[in-house]
């Protein structure tokens, strides 16, 4: 999972795009990058960790130039944290492009070999942005020998479309050319824009989440379409085509539950409207399995649950408490690359207020729950607090399958709903009840709150996974890649990196 945004304005656009990744700082902290093109040259600055410990006075400085794109990372192919994976990915030609991706692709391997075999190009990095860059540009010089057009850029965005197969959203900047931007055909990976006037010219921002957008005073204008590429020029003009030969509308629905900020709008639903319905649903559903239930009090697992706690505490007409303190400086526990990090860090994140567990029956609601491990020490932090009964309530039905499309999610076999009933959940965890989202009630939760979309991927909770394609093998073959030893093997691995290359 990654943020990506690019900009096109009038004057320098690097303090535009260094606000908007600390702004989607939550979907990625492994990494950043910024690139910018002043006057055919390139300045591209990339480093490990969080956008405000990556970028000092000096390098923004440096960073000219009235087009950019930036890019903030988390690993999604169980990659560790190496300098080599951090975007944005250049290449020179044709005229020097650069590109950040958010997502994944489920045929790179067959892409890497075709690059190599067939259009002649190398790839240096396992990252797959890398990948979908080399097969852009090869596409795009193609279509421009003649000469350059936006009517080039739509046609090479069409070949991606043509020989990728997966999820992504995609930011590039093309030297002396413009900004172009473009979305896979399901649509899977979130992309939106919007403009601003600044002395009368208008200025446009591309982003994964609008928060972005109006953190910078810029007012959405849309979501990009699935196969939609859009193509900003040097002078500002905004063109937009549909690339793909067929699309649907299929955008994640993990976004709604977990990753996006609530106060964005994506494929123009509001995430915090859809968590209140996933916490009305689950509310519906403990009514019917524990109709005459004992909960005196109702404890979110901050922050991304917040809301949902919140909405079912007014259904069930149960009083609602913080009884957790979270140390913000802590990254996202189910994503670190290895089971001790994580075990470590869910104490270091969390502290329970003693009072609002003491001689209580209480029921704690979290987002969803992948491994298990992260909510069994919740449960024995309730416990020590004073709890009297412990109840956990998810957000989300049971992950049991892979992501795919671009979260880093465990290997299968270490999700804890994976060949367990919920009864063993239950022990497992260490809580007296456990209650799960039903799968259709998220589904609604979400899809009642726009007119367009009818449909999601929906696969690590269902195993259908959108764009086909997606078999025993390849998924045997990402288990080995996301499996906590790998990660372990992989993270003793880690290079610094700290430099800013001109082109």
């Amino acid at each position: 999972m990654c943020g990506i945004v690019a900009v096109s304005g009038s004057k320098d656009v690097i303090h535009d795009i260094y606000e908007s990744l600390t702004v989607l700082q939550h979907r990625g902290q492994d990494a950043s990058g910024i690139l910018t093109n002043h006057k055919g040259k390139i300045t591209l600055r990339k480093s490990l960790g969080l956008v405000r410990d990556g970028f000092s006075k000096k390098h923004i400085d440096r960073l000219r130039g009235s087009i950019g794109i930036g890019h903030v990372r988390y690993p999604t192919a169980g990659h560790a944290d190496n300098s080599s994976e951090a975007q944005p990915f250049y290449v020179n030609s044709p005229y020097g492009i650069a590109l950040a991706h958010n997502g994944n692709l489920i045929n790179s391997d067959k892409l890497k070999s075709d690059l190599f075999k067939e259009d002649l190009r190398h790839i240096n990095t396992k990252s797959d942005s890398e990948i979908l860059l080399n097969i852009f540009a090869h596409e795009l010089y193609l279509h421009s020998k003649v000469a350059f057009t936006p009517d080039s850029v739509f046609y090479a965005v069409a070949g991606v479309h043509r020989r990728v197969k997966g999820a992504y959203a995609v930011v590039s900047l093309i030297t002396d050319k413009g900004v172009v931007a473009f979305r896979d055909p399901h649509g899977i990976r979130p992309l939106c824009y919007g403009h601003r006037i600044v002395d009368g010219k208008t200025e446009t921002m591309i982003a994964s989440e609008s928060v972005a957008l109006d953190s910078a005073g810029y007012t959405l204008e849309r979501d990009v379409k699935p196969g939609e590429a859009i193509f900003i020029d040097m002078d500002g003009n905004v063109h937009t085509r549909l690339c793909a030969k067929t699309n649907s509308f299929n955008p994640c629905i993990f976004e709604y539950v977990y990753f996006a900020r609530p106060d964005s709008i994506i494929d123009g639903i509001s995430v915090y409207k859809a968590r209140m319905n996933m916490g009305t649903a689950l509310a519906n559903n403990i009514k019917n399995a524990f109709p005459n239930n004992d909960i005196d009090v109702v404890i979110p697992i901050p922050d991304t649950s917040r809301i949902s706690a919140l909405e079912l505490s007014a259904k069930l007409k149960i009083p609602f408490r913080e009884g957790f303190i979270k140390n913000r400086y802590i990254g996202r526990t189910f994503i670190m690359s290895e089971q001790n990090e994580r075990s470590k860090s869910v104490k270091r994140k969390l502290n329970a207020i003693k009072s609002e567990f003491k001689d209580k029956t209480v029921l704690l609601v979290d987002d969803s729950i992948v491994r298990g491990t992260t909510s069994k020490q919740i449960v024995e932090m309730a416990r020590e607090a004073g709890a009297k009964k412990v109840y956990m309530a998810s957000a989300a039905p049971p992950v049991k399958f892979p992501n795919v499309y671009g979260i880093d999610m465990p290997a299968s076999k270490e999700f804890i709903a994976d060949n367990r009933t919920i009864d063993e959940i239950a022990q497992f965890i260490g809580c007296d009840k456990i209650f799960y989202q039903d799968i259709n009630d998220l589904i609604e939760s979400v899809k009642s709150e726009s007119k367009e979309i009818s449909s999601f991927d929906s696969s690590c909770f269902s195993g259908k996974y959108i764009t086909g394609n997606v078999d025993k093998e390849y998924l045997t073959a990402l288990d080995k890649l996301r499996n906590d030893a790998e990660k372990i093997k992989n993270s003793q691995k880690e290079q610094t990196f700290d430099e800013v290359v001109v082109y």
